[in-house]
């Protein structure tokens, strides 16, 4: 249980943060630019990725089952900013974070389904 609760709160707290920067930080704009997205993409991005946050730490704490939903929306986050870093020719240290986080919140997933005994 600890590791998972570590992971869900380092999880969490890097996807509160980075959700906040695509709202406020201009290097993110400029980021979402080269990406080739558009503002809202880059405020949904940012809403989804506090979205997932929140749901981690209420998932973790109250409801799993929402804690589970929340893993899996940001694997499939993360996958697509994996995919648009491949797209655009990231090199791999520039696409790694992304497919970390979508692997890191796949093992999420799977702990919350064993830990909390979820299906």
């Amino acid at each position: 249980m600890l590791v998972l609760q570590i992971l869900v709160l380092f999880i969490s707290v890097s996807f509160f943060f980075y959700g906040l920067g695509c709202f406020y930080s201009p290097k993110m704009y400029e980021e979402f630019n080269r990406f080739g997205l558009n503002p809202l993409q880059r405020k949904l991005t940012g809403f989804f990725q506090m979205l997932g946050a929140g749901g981690l730490v209420l998932g973790f704490y109250f409801l799993p089952l929402l804690g589970l939903s929340a893993a899996i929306g940001l694997v499939v986050l993360m996958s697509l900013g994996f995919g648009v870093r491949l797209k655009i020719k990231d090199n791999f240290i520039q696409s790694f974070p992304s497919l970390f986080f979508a692997l890191l919140n796949l093992v999420v997933a799977y702990k919350f389904v064993v830990f909390f005994e979820l299906f």
